[in-house]
């Protein structure tokens, strides 16, 4: 037998069109604010910073400023963080701190192009995880809308000329996906009762203390200046760049992004998630002077379609459930 479902359910008190609405901007801010961190490294990188320290000054900032909101919204319900204290450390050591170490390994043995898209094939773990997991077998819509925002980020990576994979790199990519799609699972998970910030809050912190251990045994290593960086042919300060990394790519993407997840489901604020790439290439043109090419357009409107079929392709999303004896 079959039913049509959605992976995660609406609130009673809350209109499916309002809930939908907010849902949608959440995860535009989130997928803006995120692909905004690419363009804002660069120029730190080129200072002579090391992937490392920006990761662990970004993420580390990130949770002094969302800690305090965290606590604010648990409203002394410590027993929700001691009875979800598990899932706290795995969203913050695989979609945090894994995510990111995983994803920065991954281009230090290939292209930057590839390694996201490889790491951006996530929406599709997100449906086979679904399938697999809870029985939502995805429509012909779905499929088709995953589809075209696989192919709109190929168009926008740039990948059409080729690229040279490395064995070690793709691995790490990989693991790098398997961060973000767990990322996108937790986010959307309303059953533990954890507020959204408090998720955030605890992530970030748990993603802190994983990353400085990471760079306290050698793995990660970590340089820093405080040389000025540049954008746009303008020289700011060294700080400036890490705050709007703290407090913009990290503390609001963060955020909202579970915020959107609860909203719109691990399946489609995954999809959605992909606007990143195509804000990334936006940033990387506005601070960077990286013109995009009209290829790369092109990709970023088959995003979109892609984003619209899913959305669509929620509506008949079959659940599969046992055949009585």
């Amino acid at each position: 037998m079959t039913t049509m479902t959605h992976d995660t359910p609406a609130s009673p008190s809350v209109s499916p069109g309002s809930r939908l609405a907010a849902g949608l901007v959440l995860a535009v801010v989130s997928a803006v604010s995120f692909g905004m961190s690419g363009a804002l490294a660069s120029g730190l990188l080129d200072t002579g910073w090391t992937a490392g320290s920006v990761v662990l000054v970004r993420v580390g900032l990130a949770a002094v400023v969302v800690l305090p909101l965290g606590l604010v919204a648990l409203r002394g319900r410590w027993s929700l963080v001691r009875r979800n204290a598990g899932l706290i450390t795995m969203y913050g050591v695989l979609a945090v701190a894994g995510a990111q170490f995983c994803y920065f390994s991954a281009v230090s043995h290939m292209q930057v192009g590839p390694a996201l898209l490889i790491e951006y094939t996530a929406p599709a773990a997100v449906v086979v995880w679904l399938w697999l997991r809870h029985g939502q077998r995805p429509g012909p819509v779905t499929l088709v809308g995953a589809g075209l925002a696989v192919l709109g980020l190929v168009l926008v990576l740039d990948l059409i000329s080729g690229a040279d994979l490395n064995t070690a790199g793709v691995l790490w990519a990989l693991a790098a996906m398997v961060g973000a799609a767990t990322y996108f699972v937790i986010s959307a998970d309303e059953s533990n009762g954890l507020p959204p910030l408090t998720l955030a809050a605890g992530g970030l912190v748990v993603g802190t203390v994983a990353l400085g251990l990471l760079g306290l045994v050698g793995l990660m290593p970590m340089t820093a200046t405080t040389d000025p960086t540049s954008y746009a042919g303008r020289e700011v300060a060294w700080w400036v760049p890490l705050l709007v990394l703290g407090l913009v790519t990290a503390a609001v993407a963060y955020v909202t992004g579970i915020a959107a997840g609860r909203r719109l489901g691990s399946r489609l604020a995954s999809f959605v998630a992909l606007l990143e790439v195509v804000a990334g290439v936006g940033f990387a043109w506005l601070l960077l002077d990286e013109l995009p090419r009209p290829i790369q357009l092109l990709g970023g409107l088959l995003i979109l379609a892609g984003v619209v079929a899913v959305k669509l392709g929620e509506r008949t999303v079959r659940v599969e459930e046992p055949t009585p004896a």
